[in-house]
């Protein structure tokens, strides 16, 4: 079915963010025939892909250009206005939005696509201007400058961004200490079979694990930073590099009194508790018609998907169907994906190769698949997903063993 649009034409529409999730919006506005007026608003102006940052970008394989969404042409061509400047206000009833220069940019239909911010440490010294983040170009380019030869290196969060930083600081000749109060980390996200496995890539590769939780960081006069860990050790660096997750943008939402709650509140249309705003990708929360809160998601999917979604919401069509969540990552020159859920209920099946768990598969309390995790296995994860998506009932023994195919599992 349809959602229900209103019966005023469409024929303007603001995308405040230029992340993945709102160029989205952008380009499936358009291939869907919206033919009104389109205008993207962000800081950087040009929309720019995000994953790279912590990988070819940093190493400085891939430059600013390479990592835009699409070219400048692109742009032009498809008539989408591209406004450089920060959204700082929201007027849902007018659908107009506010920048920082004082310019208002009215439309029929405003989409937040506003992403989320670096969590910073809540402990003394965790908001020094010295301590770093990954969420920007800009902040790899600060990042690598730092990295040479000898420099040591501290991230705080081995999660991803810590992980991939981690791999990629090492070219540079850079010492790097990897702290984190879990070991391993990971396991929710892919199992700790593989979890495990991941985490003990990086003393393999030269990098310092140190499992413990930090309580301050200073700065000394000479630029060393010192981070005080709970155990009473201290932790010295030239750099510190804080890669703890991030938190949803909802400053336009919550001043202009839209719903939020770690996140801004959406249907399934992506729509918000007003009807001339939409809101996507990490900055979004989906409640359910009952009033259920589902998880807060920041996959890179994600922000496609949802894109993809509120497009089609205003303009009437018929809502995509969406398979179950996908993610991946890159360290120490292996490939990491995961799909679905890997926690919750059920039992654990791990395929191996060579001795090593390759794949993990999460089988509900009914025997059915609910996640699947592998290193350098993109084609179990894609069965994986068949066969979650297909709700197909499977063998556990066959899982387990890497000569079934399982992309004949899914037929």
């Amino acid at each position: 079915m349809a959602p229900s649009n209103d019966a005023k034409p469409l024929r303007s529409v603001t995308i405040v963010g230029g992340g993945m999730s709102g160029f989205s919006v952008a380009r499936e506005l358009r291939s869907r025939g919206f033919r009104g007026e389109l205008t993207l608003i962000d800081p950087a102006g040009i929309p720019y892909d995000r994953p790279p940052l912590s990988k070819e970008y940093l190493l400085g394989s891939r430059s600013a250009q390479d990592i835009q969404l699409a070219a400048a042409d692109w742009f032009a061509e498809h008539q989408v206005v591209v406004v450089t400047g920060r959204a700082v206000a929201l007027r849902p009833d007018e659908a107009t939005v506010v920048l920082d220069d004082g310019r208002e940019i009215t439309g029929d239909k405003v989409i937040l696509a506003t992403g989320g911010a670096a969590r910073r440490l809540a402990i003394p010294g965790g908001d020094l201007d010295s301590v770093l983040e990954l969420r920007t170009r800009e902040d790899a380019d600060r990042l690598r400058s730092v990295l040479k030869p000898g420099a040591r290196l501290a991230i705080i969060g081995a999660g991803l961004i810590g992980a991939e930083v981690a791999s990629s600081a090492l070219p540079f000749g850079a010492d790097v200490v990897l702290i984190d109060p879990v070991d391993p980390p990971l396991v929710p996200a892919v199992g700790h079979a593989l979890a495990r496995r991941l985490h003990d890539m990086h003393p393999d590769r030269g990098v310092e694990v140190v499992t413990g939780v930090p309580t301050s960081i200073t700065r000394d006069p000479g630029g060393r930073h010192h981070v005080a860990m709970a155990s009473g050790e201290t932790i010295d660096a030239d750099a510190v590099l804080v890669g703890i997750g991030i938190v949803p943008e909802t400053g336009l939402a919550d001043a202009a009194g839209l719903a939020t709650d770690n996140g801004t509140l959406v249907d399934e249309s992506q729509r918000t508790a007003h009807p001339n705003i939409y809101a996507v990708g990490d900055s979004s929360r989906s409640r359910l018609a009952d009033g259920t809160l589902l998880r807060r998601a920041e996959h890179w999917e994600h922000a496609v998907n949802t894109g993809a979604t509120a497009a089609a919401a205003l303009l009437g069509q018929d809502l995509p169907k969406h398979g179950v969540s996908w993610f991946w990552s890159d360290r120490h020159g292996v490939h990491v994906e995961g799909v679905g859920s890997m926690t919750g209920d059920g039992t654990t099946i791990v395929r191996e190769k060579d001795g090593e768990p390759s794949v993990v598969f999460r089988l509900d309390p009914d025997g059915y698949l609910a996640g699947c995790a592998a290193v350098d296995g993109g084609l179990s994860v894609r069965a994986a997903r068949r066969l979650i998506d297909r709700r197909i009932l499977v063998d556990p023994q066959q899982l387990a063993d890497p000569a079934i195919d399982l992309k004949k599992l899914t037929k």
